[in-house]
């Protein structure tokens, strides 16, 4: 089935405004805060790494 302009499925990134990428930052935080401690490394890495490109995202001005 094809997509039409403008649907998800058009293979291009979700555009967020600045609040809900930093409500997502929060989330992310809150979630590696939370993790077990036998959780897998690379679910911890994941997240990490996603906080950065959020926070380089945001700016130095909501850390």
């Amino acid at each position: 089935m094809r997509s039409r302009e403008g649907q998800f499925s058009d293979a291009r990134p979700i555009q967020r405004s600045r609040a809900e990428k930093e409500k997502l930052l929060r989330e992310l935080k809150e979630t590696l805060a939370g993790l077990k401690p036998h959780a897998a490394p690379s679910m911890r890495a994941t997240l990490q790494a996603r906080i950065k490109e959020l926070e380089a995202e945001i700016g130095p001005s909501s850390r």
